[in-house]
C-alpha cells in the first residue's frame, strides 16, 4: 500500500476538483482562430501484491466564435477517478458552458451553466446558472487586468444528510497576468470571492497562482499554488484546501 499512497501524492495535485472552478485558467486565448477543440483521455491501473490503484483522467475543451469574433461559446469537460479496492480517493466531474459577447473595448457580457460532483467534498453535487458581466480594466503588451461579476443561482447537495438547498450568490473575481519582454515568464493571479447574496458570511474564496518559465520554445516549467475555502459548507462547519504543484509542458 506503500507504493499506492506514494503514487496519490504524485497524481493528486493535478486531478483535483473543488467546488470552485478558476475558469479564467481555462479560457482560450485563440485570436482570430473560430474553431477550438482539445480533448484528451488516459488510464491506468497497478496492482502490487494485490495493492491495486485505478486511475481514469479526461477533459475535453471546445470553444466557437462568430464571424466578427465579438461572441464566443466556450464549452469545458473533466472526468477523474482514482479507486483501490478498499478506499474511492477521487470520483468528479465538472462540466461548464460559456457565452462571452464583446460589448465595447471595455465591457464584455457572459452567461454561463454549470454542473459538477464530487463524492468526497461536503456538498456532493453542484449545478448553478448565471449572467453578469467583464470587464477589460487594462491590456498592455505585458500586463493585463481583468474583472468580473456575475449572478448565479445555485443548487446544493449533500449525501450523507440528505440535505438540498438553493441560493442567490454574487460572484466576483480579479485576473492579473504579468509577463516579461521576451514572454519567456509567465505569472497569472486570479482570486474569486462568492458570499450569499442573503448572508456574506457565507462565502466562498478561491486563491490561484500559476507561473510559466519557457526553457526552450517547446518545453517549459510551471508551478502552481492554489487556496480554497468554503466558510460554511450544508454540514455547517468550515472547510478549505491547499493545493501546490509543479511540472513540465511541452508545446507541440
Amino acid at each position: 500500500m506503500r507504493s499506492v499512497l506514494v503514487f496519490l501524492l504524485i497524481v493528486l495535485p493535478f486531478c483535483s476538483y473543488s467546488q470552485l472552478v478558476n475558469i479564467e485558467s481555462k479560457r482560450m486565448q485563440t485570436d482570430s482562430t473560430r474553431y477550438v477543440f482539445r480533448a484528451d483521455l488516459s488510464s491506468s491501473y497497478t496492482n502490487n501484491n494485490g495493492d491495486y490503484l485505478y486511475l481514469i483522467n479526461s477533459n475535453l475543451t471546445a470553444q466557437v466564435k462568430s464571424k466578427d469574433l465579438n461572441n464566443i461559446l466556450f464549452l469545458i469537460g473533466d472526468y477523474g477517478l482514482i479507486t483501490s479496492e478498499n478506499i474511492e480517493f477521487q470520483n468528479a466531474w465538472f462540466l461548464h458552458l460559456r457565452y462571452n459577447q464583446e460589448l465595447t473595448e471595455l465591457f464584455r457580457f457572459e452567461a454561463f451553466i454549470q454542473s459538477q460532483e464530487n463524492k468526497i467534498l461536503d456538498i456532493n453535487r453542484r449545478n448553478l446558472i448565471g449572467a453578469g458581466i467583464r470587464l477589460k480594466l487594462l491590456s498592455k503588451e505585458h500586463l493585463r487586468l481583468y474583472w468580473g461579476n456575475a449572478y448565479m443561482y445555485e443548487y446544493e447537495r449533500t449525501n450523507d444528510l440528505d440535505v438540498e438547498v438553493y441560493n442567490h450568490r454574487y460572484s466576483t473575481y480579479l485576473s492579473l497576468s504579468m509577463s516579461n519582454k521576451s514572454n519567456t515568464l509567465n505569472l497569472t493571479n486570479t482570486c474569486y470571492y462568492q458570499p450569499l447574496l442573503r448572508d456574506f458570511g457565507d462565502t466562498r474564496i478561491l486563491d490561484q497562482l500559476k507561473m510559466n518559465f519557457q526553457l526552450t520554445k517547446k518545453l517549459s516549467f510551471f508551478t502552481l499554488f492554489e487556496y480554497f475555502n468554503d466558510s460554511i459548507t450544508l454540514k455547517d462547519r468550515s472547510q478549505y484546501s491547499i493545493n501546490t504543484s509543479f511540472g513540465i509542458g511541452l508545446n507541440l
